[in-house]
């Protein structure tokens, strides 16, 4: 997991996007309304972050510190715009979710916190089968409701907790997210 630091490997997160964006609409589920996505992975002062296996960009998010998200207390490591790989979605999942609660740890953060795309009832085909599988991974479900790019999202949280032998899976070069005044210019 490291920091998109250079103008290709941004390009080559934004690219995953629309290949993310043209495979859930070609499987008619929710895309996000905000059309811009790519261009937030091509903007260096969003830090965006990617998830790399062998050199092949697995998936990319903003990871940010305790934006106003409207909902949840308290300090948080968020990640937002979070897409995978076509067809790697699962394994992907899990290793962001060993990562995330690491990384939120080391910073002294109790808590990460993301959003998922959820146009039905949490209840429903097609987002209840993919919330049940982050909530087997540690996730809580907290409600939906309107979500930080104005979509409607579920509401996840997960607990912050170091994982001291995390580095022999996944090596960690993310620079220390912005706090929420500093990542205002980007959203």
């Amino acid at each position: 997991m490291r920091t998109l630091s250079t103008d290709a490997e941004r390009d080559e997160a934004a690219a995953l996007v629309q290949d993310r964006q043209r495979w859930l609409t070609m499987r008619s589920l929710p895309v996000p309304a905000r059309a811009d996505i790519p261009a937030l992975f091509r903007n260096p002062q969003a830090k965006p972050a990617g998830l790399f296996e062998d050199g092949l960009l697995l998936a990319c998010m903003i990871p940010q510190r305790a934006p106003d998200l409207g909902w949840g207390q308290g300090p948080c490591l968020f990640l937002s715009c979070i897409h995978t790989l076509p067809d790697r979605s699962d394994n992907t999942i899990q290793l962001i979710t060993l990562w995330a609660s690491d990384f939120a740890a080391r910073l002294d953060l109790p808590l990460v916190r993301a959003e998922a795309l959820a146009r039905h009832p949490l209840d429903d085909d097609p987002i209840a089968p993919f919330l049940r599988r982050l909530t087997n991974m540690g996730w809580d479900v907290r409600g939906s409701g309107t979500g930080q790019h104005d979509d409607r999202v579920a509401r996840l949280e997960l607990i912050a907790e170091q994982r001291s032998g995390l580095s022999a899976l996944i090596g960690c070069q993310v620079h220390e997210p912005r706090s929420a005044a500093d990542s205002r210019s980007i959203a």
